[in-house]
């Protein structure tokens, strides 16, 4: 009875420091990019009815059968799983990280439900023989998780090495949140374009989401309204980049990658669309996403190594 009560005791008692839990939350933020970049893959190379069946791959068989778009489709599907797993782990280590505050365990919560329900949604998808916006659901709530797990990373980064005040004024921080918001539009019309594109994600038969053409078009508008949004935030920082020029600099990367997705988008609509270039595309949206969402949340909760020698004031 002793030996019970200690061990129930020290599992009580068990605590992982913000370093620890670090790993767990870079692991996460791992796996829901990863899950956006195979989920591509499967609409890309029109394996998405692959696998007939959920969660087995066809009825009575469990596993897939000998061919690349079964393979393809079940394993974004595995890959789902251990995303799921690797939420759910990411919660509990967050409620047994004591240093963390409550809303960042509130997150991790958030995160693990919103991994969970993509089975559901997956499941949706098979059945309705991928109908556009069920596939666009699929999508846009992973780059909804993918935030989700950069601003907890962050969170418990800063936990652990410290959190500096703002570097940037209030007109500044509240501009961050329009280019995540214009970042957010910009791959909602991406999904739309997409959509409307060649890569139904299972073949010719699927539905598709109205005009290619147009729907570019609106696209590459909305694109337009991003950058302006960005740069002129990267304008005002870089007037005053001796201030914080570690903020600066990933600012500049971000545009980088940015820019170098705009010339992938350039490319992919030259060549008409072949699927590996789309799946470069794709992966890059969701980098930049997860980027500009960095950027926002350093503007506001910026790590202590970001501080200058000499703080802004909002005066």
């Amino acid at each position: 009875m002793d030996a019970t009560t200690t061990a129930l005791a020290r599992i009580r008692g068990f605590a992982l420091s913000p370093a620890q839990f670090l790993r767990l939350a870079a692991l996460e933020l791992f796996a829901l990019w990863l899950i956006i970049g195979t989920g591509a893959a499967v609409r890309l190379t029109d394996s998405g009815l692959g696998c007939r069946h959920w969660p087995g791959c066809e009825k009575g068989h469990p596993l897939p059968a000998k061919n690349a778009h079964a393979y393809i489709e079940f394993g974004n599907r595995v890959i789902g799983g251990v995303t799921i797993a690797v939420t759910l782990i990411a919660w509990l280590a967050a409620r047994r990280t004591p240093a963390l505050p409550r809303w960042a365990v509130r997150l991790a919560l958030t995160v693990f439900i919103g991994a969970l329900a993509q089975a559901p949604l997956g499941y949706l998808a098979v059945k309705s023989h991928l109908r556009w916006p069920v596939v666009m659901a699929h999508l846009l709530l992973s780059m909804l998780l993918l935030a989700g797990a950069v601003v907890l990373a962050l969170e418990v980064r800063g936990v652990e090495k410290g959190h500096a005040k703002p570097l940037v004024p209030r007109e500044l921080q509240r501009l961050g949140y329009v280019f995540v918001a214009a970042c957010l539009v910009l791959v909602i019309s991406g999904t739309f374009a997409t959509a409307a594109g060649p890569h139904s994600g299972g073949g010719k038969h699927v539905d598709r989401f109205a005009t290619l053409g147009p729907t570019v078009f609106a696209h590459a508008v909305v694109v337009g309204l991003f950058l302006a949004s960005f740069l002129f935030s990267l304008g005002f920082l870089a007037a005053r980049r001796e201030r914080s020029p570690r903020l600066f600099a990933v600012f500049v990367g971000v545009l980088a990658l940015l820019l170098i997705q705009m010339g992938i988008g350039e490319l992919q609509w030259r060549t008409h669309l072949p699927w590996g270039v789309v799946l470069v595309h794709v992966v890059l949206a969701a980098t930049v996403w997860a980027g500009t969402v960095a950027l926002a949340t350093l503007f506001v909760r910026p790590l202590q190594s970001f501080a200058p020698n000499v703080g802004w004031t909002d005066e």
